[in-house]
């Protein structure tokens, strides 16, 4: 909100400069967006009266005019507004006189005929934005030869206040006032709003259909309005100044009682209405065309003022544009209401509008207020524009009102909260100016809160009101002590950057996606999949949440690979979600996703493209990271989006923790995609864990190798063969390595050659041949008994 400092300092003014001031309205929790001059810097404008006016002997547009500045003699000025005549007062620059943009005046010629100064528009000195259509009239009482500046009091700052949501009561002259006095302890002197008594019988009936949404409404007819009138001249600047552009005399007087009070009105041309003013909720069907010409189709929840022919506004928004005063108003209805926050709140953002009046009403209006801000504006109204009052008519719903909150302070919990003991006198002193009425007990207080602060309903949001009056910077400061410990860290576990660090170091690129994603994305790779569906998604495709990590990692893939990057390497991590909303799981996870080339571009590179063991490959390097490889093991298994004969399931000691595998075809056809893509998923606690490296002295006596070849079935896994192996290795086996798969000539049909390299140490000894070929005939003679598998010759 915008305001004048000069408007704020008639109803109170506290000894201090306007940085202080705003520097004070700040500390109080109303921030300060902006100071700035009420009017671009100029001088050597004074007020003149018009005494002459001539057509140019050499010009159809221009007009000679003379003019009284004030000096003693008058003035020839040429002047081409279409609007100057003779008797008015204007604001004239003399020559020397320096306009905003530094643009001075000097005497010139003008198709012959000699001016010196200028009589100027409102947009020549820098008070209205667009070009002015002619000069600015100026009242006749205006006394000529007064410096311009000072009779419309430019020397004036306007403070930008940026409120927060909970402050509606600040969002007007009387509301920055109060809070200012309080700050101050300085009486607030409002203007005197004096009752206005109906000198005329005429009335107009009101009905509140929707109590609950506007228990309150008031309603006044004035007749013999003279809509033409001139908005004086204070008016319009303190419209200026408070940011809001003049439009005529009616519509400027609500919006100053609004800017003053903070009462948002609307007057109504009374010509234009029939039966009664009913106050209802919107029918469906019903279609309003809005004073901005836009028409909208109003929704069931939208509180509308209506007679009997149809709407005439939205209530609390904006009005209609065929009940809305115009220049051959005579009669208007005048409306002051109090509108339900809960029902005018988010309506005008539904309907793609935001107006000063939803701005106040969905914050919060003083339900109080309105017999005070229709009785100020009819003054106003009789005062500018002339006509005769009827009586106000009420339609107000007791039941519907808001209700007077009491609020118990204790002494003690303040003290604490401000970690600073108040006198009980000071405590009560800044309810008390603060508007609340406080009845103090033994060191505790029962507070009334008053009908302006609805934001203000238990124990803490009074703490807060008395730290801020008596001033965060007079709180002491006390910083908290603890006494704080190292977290121990789990040598066992693996962090998660570690893991990230790896990804990286194999050269893969972590990916952020969404948690959601599109419903039929998921049901393509995910058919079975159960995960919650969102009620307000930010679009259609991403409604679902994930229940995968693949299907966000294969929309990034795509998003690269339509951005010609053919080489992509992604990995990501983060929670996937399985079940409904009463029984949801949330799961972390790693995910991984690889395509195109096995090497990046370069001389010394491989053209193949990436397989699953290239992917199975980086996992395993993840895997061994802990230290527990063995607790890792990969089985053949489908998976909907994988492809069958590429696919496995990922199990850490012996239960389910992931996949991996290339990604299914008709998952591929269905997405679109043209290239295979590798991916894996893992879960994260599963990959965190580890064991804690342990030292073993090393061996000073030599390894002993043997290299065992054997046909197995072509559908057997090789990690049955090394299980069984293992079972007759001894002790002493250091390692066993499959350095050879082979099918083809020489082998059967439907069977494989299986190639392990099995490595002996002895940690205290050499071990001899008898020993080893022991335990090669043990393992031969156990895989053959369990497999089935010859050893080749």
């Amino acid at each position: 909100m915008k305001f004048s400092e000069q408007w704020l300092r008639e109803w109170v003014s506290p000894q201090l400069d306007t940085q202080a001031v705003a520097d004070q309205i700040t500390m109080a929790g109303l921030e300060v967006d902006a100071v700035e001059p009420v009017a671009a810097s100029f001088s050597g404008v004074v007020v003149a009266e018009v005494l002459t006016r001539e057509s140019h002997p050499n010009a159809d547009k221009l007009n000679v005019c003379t003019v009284d500045d004030g000096s003693g003699s008058s003035v020839q000025v040429v002047c081409g507004a279409p609007n100057v005549d003779v008797g008015q007062k204007v604001p004239f620059a003399r020559v020397g006189g320096v306009l905003p943009d530094d643009f001075k005046i000097k005497k010139a010629k003008l198709r012959g005929v000699e001016s010196q100064g200028m009589i100027c528009s409102a947009s020549e000195l820098g008070l209205e934005e667009d070009t002015s259509a002619g000069i600015l009239e100026l009242p006749v009482e205006a006394p000529v030869g007064m410096d311009f500046r000072e009779f419309i009091h430019l020397n004036d700052m306007t403070i930008e206040v940026d409120l927060t949501p909970n402050r509606g009561d600040c969002l007007s002259i009387k509301g920055l006032a109060r809070e200012v006095g309080v700050l101050n302890r300085l009486a607030v002197s409002a203007p005197e709003v004096l009752m206005v008594p109906a000198t005329i019988d005429d009335t107009f009936a009101v009905d509140l259909e929707a109590p609950d949404q506007c228990p309150r409404y008031l309603g006044r007819v004035i007749t013999g309005v003279n809509t033409g009138a001139v908005t004086p001249l204070w008016m319009v600047e303190r419209l200026r100044r408070s940011g809001i552009r003049s439009i005529d005399p009616v519509v400027d007087i609500t919006n100053y009682v609004m800017l003053e009070l903070g009462q948002p009105m609307h007057a109504f041309d009374r010509d234009n209405l029939s039966g009664g003013i009913v106050v209802r909720m919107a029918r469906p069907g019903e279609v309003l065309t809005l004073l901005d010409g836009q028409e909208i189709a109003l929704r069931p929840e939208t509180l509308v003022i209506a007679d009997q022919t149809g709407p005439l506004a939205m209530a609390g928004i904006m009005g209609g544009e065929l009940s809305g005063v115009s220049e051959t108003t005579r009669t208007i209805f005048l409306e002051a209401a109090f509108f339900s926050p809960v029902a005018i709140a988010g309506q005008a953002r539904s309907y793609g509008l935001h107006t000063d009046a939803s701005h106040r009403f969905e914050r919060g209006v003083d339900p109080e207020l309105t017999p005070l801000a229709i009785e100020r504006a009819t003054r106003l109204l009789l005062e500018i524009c002339g006509g005769q009052a009827g009586p106000v008519v009420e339609a107000k719903s007791e039941a519907a009102m808001p209700t007077t909150k009491r609020i118990k302070l204790r002494g003690e919990r303040l003290e604490k909260a401000l970690s600073k003991r108040l006198a009980d006198d000071d405590v009560g002193d800044i309810l008390e100016r603060l508007g609340f009425g406080a009845r103090e007990s033994e060191g505790n207080w029962l507070v009334q809160v008053p009908s302006w602060r609805f934001d203000v309903s238990i124990e803490e949001d009074l703490i807060e009101e008395v730290a801020r009056i008596h001033g965060y910077n007079n709180l002491p400061v006390r910083r908290p002590t603890a006494r704080l410990s190292l977290r121990p860290t789990d040598e066992a576990k693996l962090s998660l950057g570690q893991l990230r660090r790896q990804m990286v170091a194999r050269g893969f690129q972590e990916a952020i996606t969404y948690s959601f994603v599109a419903p039929e994305l998921q049901s393509a790779m995910l058919p079975d999949a159960v995960s919650p569906v969102l009620a307000n998604p930010i679009s259609a495709d991403m409604s679902v949440m994930r229940a995968s990590l693949m299907p966000g990692l294969v929309r990034a893939m795509e998003h690269n690979l339509n951005r010609q990057q053919s080489r992509v390497r992604l990995f990501e991590t983060g929670l996937v979600f399985n079940g409904e909303l009463d029984a949801l799981s949330q799961v972390p996870m790693m995910g991984a996703l690889v395509c195109g080339s096995r090497d990046p571009e370069g001389w010394s590179g491989v053209k193949a493209s990436v397989d699953f063991y290239d992917l199975k490959g980086d996992l395993e390097s993840l895997l061994t990271l802990g230290g527990n490889r063995d607790a890792w093991r990969f089985e053949p298994a489908e998976h909907p989006a994988l492809h069958p004969g590429q696919s496995a399931q990922v199990m850490f000691e012996g239960k389910p923790a992931g996949w991996v595998g290339t990604l299914h075809p008709q998952v591929r056809a269905t997405l679109g995609l043209k290239v295979d893509a590798v991916v894996f998923e893992v879960r994260l606690d599963h990959l965190s864990q580890g064991d804690v490296p342990a030292f073993e002295p090393l061996s000073r006596f030599p390894e002993v190798r043997r290299d065992l070849a054997f046909t197995l079935p072509a559908d057997r896994p090789v990690q049955t063969l090394l299980d069984s192996a293992k079972v007759k290795a001894g002790e002493y086996l250091k390692d066993i390595t499959l350095f050879d798969v082979y099918a083809g000539k020489g082998v059967a049909e439907g069977y494989k050659s299986i190639a392990l390299g099995l490595t002996w140490q002895h940690p205290s000894r050499t071990l001899n041949d008898e020993e080893i070929n022991q335990l090669v005939e043990s393992i031969v003679a156990q895989v053959q008994a369990e497999l089935g598998a010859e050893l080749r010759g």
